[in-house]
């Protein structure tokens, strides 16, 4: 009987001492939060072509390492060499794949089996898969949906309705977006975002964000791009055929500024031209067009 309860004391004691070395490395929301607002602000801080965002990353994860490894301890060092590989990937939407990887090195800290190998594979294989995803949806879709309601303000000159409220708005709804998606990627762990690639609704959101971009895109393009021509037909005695209103309108409403639209689509797309040399053509091509008197009213 002694012996069994000197086993039990001493599983007791063990246990008592692995919950305190586990409560001592368990992350509290202090950390991710720090470490939330570090990537926010400085994942685009230095780039190099050699790690692009790495540094980024590490900047990021400090508080988590000091918390989980102590500060100046070889575990440490070790943790930020792992992670200063090349790691590029849209903020935002990819902020769960460094959430993951703190959940990560969070289980290693605890002395449970997780490679090194194992860490940087997860970052490589969802930062490009995640960085599509972010780009869609804060480029094709988020942006045009913000720009329909603050364009037609800032054309009127209200500067806070239009490009503050631009600013305004982007801002808190990215912020927010990126917040819950980092908690949600530590919490859900690798397991939670591998169901999430796997199952069909990424792809019924992708197609839905696409479309619905695409929709205010053309919208935008059909109210804001202004292109007619002063052009006209003499018929006979003083009657006169204007190639605008009775020609053109007629065909297609709205056909130049859709033409103009398509060409810079062209020019961006296929022919993989930079939007500024985009821009230039534009304007040097407006204002040749404009003085020979072919267009009016080109914006």
């Amino acid at each position: 009987m002694d012996v069994i309860k000197t086993e039990e004391i001493n599983n007791q004691v063990e246990n008592e001492q692995t919950q305190a070395v586990l409560d001592r490395k368990l992350l509290s929301k202090k950390e991710l939060r720090s470490a939330f607002w570090r990537w926010t602000f400085f994942s685009h801080a230095n780039y190099n072509y050699e790690r692009l965002q790495a540094t980024g990353v590490v900047h990021a994860f400090s508080p988590v390492f000091k918390k989980l490894y102590g500060k100046d301890s070889e575990e440490m060092r070790e943790a930020l060499k792992r992670h200063m590989q090349f790691f590029n990937t849209e903020p935002s939407f990819g902020g769960p794949i460094l959430s993951m990887s703190i959940a990560m090195e969070e289980e290693r800290a605890l002395g449970n089996e997780v490679s090194e190998q194992t860490i940087n594979g997860l970052k490589t294989g969802l930062m490009g898969p995640l960085a599509g995803i972010g780009d869609t949806l804060w480029q094709g879709t988020l942006i045009p949906i913000l720009l329909s309601f603050t364009l037609p303000f800032g054309a009127q000159g209200n500067i806070f309705m239009g490009p503050i409220l631009f600013f305004a708005l982007h801002w808190i709804i990215m912020t927010v977006i990126a917040y819950i998606l980092w908690m949600k990627g530590y919490e859900q762990g690798r397991e939670g975002i591998q169901k999430l690639m796997a199952g069909g609704k990424l792809q019924y959101i992708m197609t839905f964000s696409q479309t619905l971009g695409a929709i205010v895109i053309g919208a935008l393009a059909a109210n804001f791009v202004m292109v007619s021509t002063p052009l006209s037909i003499h018929l006979s005695g003083a009657d006169y055929l204007s190639l605008q209103t009775d020609v053109l309108d007629t065909l297609v409403l709205g056909l130049l500024p859709l033409s103009v639209t398509l060409i810079t689509y062209y020019l961006l797309k296929v022919k993989k031209f930079t939007p500024t040399k985009v821009l230039v053509i534009h304007i040097v091509g407006g204002a040749i067009l404009a003085a020979l008197g072919l267009i009016v009213n080109s914006l």
